[in-house]
């Protein structure tokens, strides 16, 4: 038998050592769910701060995947890029100004699939990024069999709903309310989950299968979450961010200087200088604890909407997806938000729930009051260790719930409607052999205009991109290079170098001593120069990495 065969033979025992194949399957339910600018502060993520018991116990149920990667680190592209299971430079979105259907390519999306194949498909809150990107429908009524429901208090979000210690109202970045003051008595992520239980509902008596994603906003800034929430975080409980200091060789065109955070009036009053000031300590901490309060707040919408899916007897035959669009710098690098590359800005929890072996008589999902109940910590249940990216939820997605997995995408696929750019991730490693391989590679990019921060850095429009920053992330290293870039050709310019980063992860695992070496690149760009051209960037990075990492461990004598 040759490598080749032998090759394929153990790929197809990965593909089936977890799960049965697809054909002769019954068809299961999908609820999708979507946080907002989540990192993996969770509980189930290790962090010892996160009260986030409901999603734990969904976690406890479920398959927990570590180390998982958005491919752009901002709402619009991340949420485009995960639905269709294609690349920001597949379809062709860096901002929030086009709609991929008219701009790229007319791509089959996540839902969109579920719906051919005869699920009733459902949309509430922010699945897709609201406006231009989605066509101003929510991609309605490609995606939706019908209308997608967004929470009419929503439009009070950017308005001045802050009470100030002046007693006035005003659009601040830190927002802790009584919601009974609120208009309507009510705030998004509540409504999100009262249209998506009636929906859940609606479809208990309907023989047809359901695909249900419902989106919450938060933890998103402005932080306008109920008070009580922040109870749980004392101020003097909290601490800043290991790493509060901007690192001394990070390149400039790395940094994002944060410019929605500064346009709050609460942020505004404390006079920081453009772009590297940095916040008071006293006010980080106030941030950091509204975050958190978010995410409990955010958990507790999750945990009522679990329950309403057991109450209604679907538990059993509807898997549960739980993720985010991307993370979120709380400090960390001297950086806010999200709009870069590092680990706290494009890791996001990933976890699938596929119903079956829970015990006769027990609940699946009861509701944690965090607010009323002790905390305790709950066991994850199968901890997938492995590097995954959100391309491979539509895949993985497809796979767990019954369907065919689209085939994967050639290089140029433009115009192909349905395939994917990811890979199934619905199976394990054969016991006794660990799921850390050296092919694991997580990709990443995000763009700038211009190589020093200005004021659109964090959101550039297309016409503004000047440089792409293409970021690779493997088992001990984040590798990333800014590359020149044309917005009229999307065409990258490989050897148009504007800056290299380069981090160990055993040495420095918070992405803060860059070891790149402007000298070193310059001779693997010697080594690179006579690769053909149709080798894509991809490729490219994984070999200069190669030979980045490989001069490395020869100097320091390993072999």
């Amino acid at each position: 038998m040759d490598i080749f065969v032998l090759k394929c033979f153990f790929l197809l025992v990965l593909h089936t050592s977890t799960y049965p194949a697809a054909a002769g399957r019954e068809r299961k339910n999908v609820l999708f769910i979507m946080a907002d600018d989540l990192r993996t502060s969770l509980g189930c993520y290790g962090d010892p701060v996160a009260k986030s018991p409901n999603i734990d116990q969904l976690a406890s149920r479920g398959q927990v995947f570590l180390n998982a990667f958005a491919q752009q680190a901002v709402c619009g592209p991340s949420r485009v890029s995960m639905l269709t299971s294609r690349r920001p430079d597949t379809t062709r979105l860096y901002d929030f100004n086009s709609y991929w259907r008219v701009h790229s390519g007319n791509y089959t999306t996540l839902p969109q699939y579920f719906k051919s194949q005869g699920y009733f498909t459902m949309s509430a809150g922010k699945v897709f990024h609201p406006g231009i990107a989605s066509n101003n429908t929510d991609d309605y009524p490609y995606s939706w069999s019908i209308p997608a429901y967004h929470p009419p208090s929503f439009t009070y979000e950017k308005k001045k709903m802050c009470k100030g210690k002046d007693g006035k109202l005003h659009v601040n970045l830190l927002c802790a309310v009584n919601v009974s003051e609120q208009p309507g008595g009510t705030l998004p992520d509540l409504e999100s989950t009262e249209e998506a239980v009636r929906l859940l509902k609606s479809r208990v008596n309907d023989d047809d299968p359901f695909f249900l994603a419902v989106g919450f906003h938060k933890p998103h800034i402005p932080f306008r979450i109920p008070q009580e929430y922040l109870t749980l975080y004392p101020l003097d409980q909290m601490t800043l961010a290991p790493d509060p200091d901007v690192p001394e060789r990070l390149p400039t065109v790395a940094y994002n200087p944060w410019t929605d955070i500064r346009k709050r009036e609460d942020v505004q009053k404390l006079n920081i200088s453009f772009p590297y000031g940095s916040i008071p300590k006293d006010f980080q901490l106030r941030i950091r604890q509204h975050y958190y309060a978010a995410v409990s707040y955010m958990d507790a919408q999750v945990g009522r909407l679990l329950s309403a899916l057991e109450e209604l007897g679907l538990a059993d035959n509807t898997m549960v997806v739980f993720t985010s669009d991307h993370g979120w710098s709380l400090g960390e690098h001297g950086e806010w938000a999200k709009y870069s590359n590092f680990d706290v800005a494009t890791r996001v929890p990933l976890i699938f729930f596929v119903p079956g072996g829970n015990e006769a008589g027990t609940s699946t999902f009861p509701f944690i009051d965090v607010l009323r109940e002790s905390v305790h910590s709950i066991k994850s249940g199968k901890v997938r260790s492995r590097l995954v990216e959100l391309v491979d939820v539509f895949p993985t997605v497809s796979y767990l719930a019954g369907l065919e997995v689209p085939v994967q995408c050639p290089d140029i696929s433009f115009q192909v409607e349905l395939c994917t750019e990811g890979e199934n991730r619905a199976y394990a490693a054969p016991q006794g052999r660990s799921e850390r391989t050296p092919e694991d590679v997580a990709f990443s990019q995000y763009p700038r205009p211009a190589d020093a921060p200005q004021e659109n850095s964090d959101l550039p429009d297309l016409k503004d991109i000047k440089i792409m920053g293409y970021s690779l992330r493997t088992w001990d290293y984040r590798y990333t290079l800014w590359l020149g870039f044309n917005p009229k050709t999307f065409q990258v310019n490989v050897s148009d170098v504007h800056a290299g980063e380069l981090y160990m992860s055993a040495d420095d695992p918070g992405q803060d001593k860059n070891i790149f070496n402007n000298s070193d690149y310059s001779e693997i760009m010697r080594k690179t120069a006579s690769l053909p051209q149709t080798v894509g960037l991809q490729m490219r990075m994984k070999l200069e990495f190669h030979y980045l990492t490989a001069g490395m461990k020869t100097s320091r004598g390993k072999p």
